[in-house]
């Protein structure tokens, strides 16, 4: 039997080999490895702010695959549910470095051991021992057995009294169209009590235009809290027993824009599940995706205890 955890998430994380200077990917001959993945940038976010959290996926019996499951060990995330496979081999990517804007993603991800992740491989025990699940569509737009893992292992925390959060990370070149990708995320979004889009996301999938407007749309459908993420200004949140605009945190240079909206997530979820107020969970999560932005890598940025405290003293 599992530890007891705080959180669990389950995902594909990748094997990133980011460049060491700028310009077009297939110029640059230095790359530096590390871990990928938005699930895994969130489960790595809320273990160094002491969160005891799990990652289930399946992984390829290659290096890559060893790197992972190695990588997340030294981040103390648990992997008592990380399954591997000979069959398939594990995902990767390469990223390109930039001065201004966001950088060239390129996967190397068809066909991966993670998306066969499959009802089969749902653990009730595991799933049970956390108290709270965190979800991205990224997941359902995998497979068609991952779209079933997100929906019933949604339905089971549910079933349990645990808390959902869900970021759409939307990711249009993993959907066959933008109608399938709007359809099956505002199907899993009711399935949610957190939800967690930024403004461009959220006029996609409603076809509505203010952060007001968009909450509504999910509040009326079921889900407790809306935050949305709104750049550099901060993020606006709703929910029954209020509303607000938060802040965003001073940047001194944005580095690299990837891992930004998980950071803000991971500032969230671990202060609402700290029992803080909704506002200073959204202050938490503008810092965190501040502090994501000014780093190189996915999650370089993700700060321990007391790098936050720090940080975000700064800013009083």
């Amino acid at each position: 039997m599992s530890k007891q955890l705080d959180a669990v998430t389950f995902g594909e994380p990748m094997a990133m080999f980011y460049a060491n200077e700028a310009g077009p990917l297939h110029e640059v001959f230095s790359f530096s490895k590390a871990l990928a993945g938005a699930e895994s940038n969130v489960a790595t976010g809320l273990s160094r702010l002491n969160h005891p959290t799990g990652y289930v996926t399946k992984l390829g019996e290659d290096n890559f695959g060893t790197f992972i499951a190695q990588a997340m060990k030294n981040e103390n995330i648990n992997t008592d549910n990380i399954t591997f496979t000979k069959e398939y081999s594990t995902g990767m990517l390469i990223k390109s470095k930039v001065v201004t804007g966001d950088p060239k993603v390129e996967y190397f991800r068809k066909n991966s051991a993670a998306s066969t992740l499959s009802l089969e491989d749902f653990d009730e025990a595991y799933f049970n021992s956390a108290g709270h699940l965190h979800v991205t569509s990224i997941s359902a737009a995998l497979s068609k057995s991952c779209h079933e893992f997100s929906i019933h292992a949604m339905e089971f925390m549910k079933s349990k009294g645990k808390t959902i959060s869900l970021d759409p990370n939307l990711r249009p070149s993993l959907w066959p169209d933008t109608e399938t990708m709007v359809s099956t995320i505002n199907d899993l979004a009711p399935r949610c009590d957190w939800f967690l889009p930024g403004l461009g996301e959220g006029k996609i999938l409603t076809g509505l235009s203010t952060p007001e407007e968009i909450a509504d749309y999910y509040l009326e459908r079921g889900v407790s809290l809306v935050v949305i993420k709104l750049g550099p200004e901060g993020a606006y949140y709703k929910s029954s027993a209020g509303e607000g605009y938060v802040d965003g945190f001073k940047v001194e240079q944005v580095v690299d824009t990837v891992g930004a909206g998980d950071g803000f997530a991971v500032g969230v979820i671990s202060a609402m599940l700290e029992k803080l107020p909704i506002a200073e969970a959204v202050k938490r999560g503008n810092a965190i995706g501040a502090l994501a932005v000014m780093s190189p890598g996915d999650m370089d940025g993700l700060p321990t205890r007391e790098e936050l405290a720090k940080f975000m003293q700064q800013e009083v």
